[in-house]
């Protein structure tokens, strides 16, 4: 959906919330049931479910959270193990704050909006937001992204009842949604030469590393392995 420069901020937040409720939402969502399953496996309340997709608002960190509960874990090691995992949203959140930041924009209000990136929220606000006139692209990204975490929120809700009931192979079908929307959308956004390499490059390097490296750290080395090559080639001009 276009955004017109000159809607008001409501109406704007309105056109994020629609997008995505398109469908960008629902797949969080559904990817997000096995959350509430796995909190009530491991004996806690549904509200912490759900506060944990609020808070934490990562399905994988979530998954480690509740995984390390259920096996024992330390919580100095859980909350290390979690900061961890989440070190991959420093470069994402790098990448889109400055298409969000705005004069007189304080600290705490870039911190909030950096709690707000997950996947599908920065593949799409990359994709969106640049069509966006500067001082809307807040009150988009904003619709478009609390769109998501509710009805991930729902998802979790749901899940937490269905435990037992939906199928194995269906529940796994389900974590996989996220991941293919991901790579979808990057896809769909690709629009220079040194995008596409560095999704080819990110698609070879990272089965490598993780059977030579692994230890959680193969996603962080083939990204930047792969985005610092990506980037070279974007910068190599072409022969007169």
């Amino acid at each position: 959906m276009s955004v017109s420069a000159d809607w008001s901020w409501q109406r704007v937040a309105l056109a994020g919330m629609r997008d995505a409720l398109m469908l960008p939402a629902w797949i969080v969502g559904f990817g997000l049931i096995g959350i509430g399953s796995l909190a009530r496996d491991v004996g806690y309340p549904v509200d912490v479910a759900v506060l944990s997709t609020i808070l934490v608002w990562a399905g994988p960190s979530q998954v480690l959270f509740f995984a390390s509960i259920a096996a024992g874990a330390a919580w100095s090691a859980i909350v290390i193990a979690i900061a961890f995992a989440s070190l991959r949203f420093l470069p994402m959140t790098m990448a889109i704050l400055p298409l969000l930041r705005r004069p007189g924009q304080s600290v705490w209000q870039q911190l909030l909006l950096a709690h707000y990136v997950a996947v599908t929220a920065w593949s799409e606000g990359l994709r969106r937001l640049p069509g966006i006139a500067p001082h809307q692209r807040v009150a988009y990204f904003l619709g478009f992204a609390n769109t998501c975490m509710a009805v991930s929120s729902l998802g979790t809700f749901a899940g937490y009842y269905l435990l037992g009931a939906l199928p194995v192979p269906f529940a796994a079908g389900l974590l996989c949604l996220t991941p293919m929307f991901f790579l979808i959308s990057l896809l769909a956004g690709l629009r220079h030469r040194g995008d596409v390499a560095a999704l080819i490059l990110g698609l070879a390097f990272a089965p490598l590393c993780q059977r030579f490296i692994g230890g959680g750290f193969d996603l962080i080395v083939a990204g930047l392995v792969a985005g610092t090559l990506a980037f070279l080639i974007g910068r190599k001009r072409k022969p007169a």
